[in-house]
């Protein structure tokens, strides 16, 4: 390539065919004369991208906390349709419950049709690893806070339970239509049936869960710290009284809207047609802060009070 003579730079004219070999021979030039990076600057670069983690993971963290939470909802929006669908086939009423040794009913068999092909609404999102997920032997499949109860094995498989079956969410069992003279040693008079009740935006259907299923009363007792477990059918507010969304749990309602609900506000609900919302774990029913505060490690007082 010739420079023409008279010109300046900027009117230098260069050759199509060499522009590329040109612009390259001026980058590698640039570059070549320029020295790397000093420890110092290096270290300076460290500490500002440690800097910029520190200030946005909290900001993550809590953005994914928010969307798994978006996602609880929206599975439980979907049951809600499916058991709409249910009772809408069934004129108004929830599935036969019966307990014992013949037992049978339980809405994950009775409405399993409805939801076959979407069985990924099963979990929570933030509960979606499965407790015993090969039934293996011996190995505990119940549920936990960020643990899903399942899958039903084999040798735990008593009074008809399927086996297989597994999921985070539980029924409140007083919306099933009871069978024989007490399920699971609660009188037929508490349960609801129907879809066709008043008042069924206060009534807890179904919920986030370490079990499939509850029969919460107004006299039970709190877990005594977080991820506390009483497995018994008495007691059983003790299944939905999870921290699994911080400080609440998701909840669709017979109504079929879906909510947050605070864990101490779960005591206000009404499970049962017997069941007593002002009751002593209920603000209008006179527990206090420090009643809360003093109950168990206390790991409940720092949530809201109802």
């Amino acid at each position: 390539m010739r420079i023409q003579k008279g010109f300046t730079p900027l009117e230098i004219k260069i050759p199509a065919r060499e522009s590329g070999r040109f612009l390259m021979g001026l980058v590698r030039k640039k570059f070549s004369n320029r020295a790397g990076f000093t420890l110092i600057e290096l270290l300076v670069v460290i500490a500002i991208v440690a800097l910029l983690m520190a200030i946005l993971m909290p900001a993550l963290q809590r953005v994914r906390k928010q969307a798994r939470g978006v996602g609880c909802q929206s599975n439980l929006k979907q049951w809600g349709t499916i058991f709409a669908m249910y009772t809408h086939d069934n004129e108004g009423y929830f599935p036969e419950r019966r307990s014992g040794s013949n037992a049978y009913g339980r809405w994950m068999d009775s409405m399993r049709k409805y939801y076959i092909t979407t069985e990924d609404i099963r979990c929570c999102p933030v509960a979606s690893k499965i407790a015993n997920p090969d039934m293996i032997t011996g190995i505990d499949w119940w549920g936990g806070t960020f643990l899903a109860w399942g899958r039903v094995p084999p040798w735990d498989a008593g009074g008809q339970r399927t086996i297989g079956y597994y999921g985070s969410y539980g029924i409140n069992g007083y919306v099933y239509v009871p069978v024989g003279t007490e399920v699971y040693g609660k009188p037929p008079s508490r349960f609801w049936r129907t879809i066709n009740v008043k008042g069924g935006n206060e009534i807890p259907m179904l919920l986030d869960c370490y079990f499939w299923c509850g029969w919460p009363d107004d006299d039970d007792t709190p877990p005594e710290y977080d991820g506390h477990q009483y497995r018994g059918d008495d007691n059983a507010m003790n299944r939905f009284c999870l921290n699994r969304h911080d400080g609440n749990i998701t909840a669709v309602f017979v109504d079929f809207h879906v909510q947050k609900v605070g864990l101490k506000q779960l005591w206000t609900l009404k499970w049962s047609r017997a069941f007593n919302p002002v009751n002593p774990w209920t603000t209008a029913g006179g527990v206090t802060p420090g009643d809360w505060r003093n109950y168990g490690n206390g790991w409940m007082g720092k949530f809201k009070d109802y």
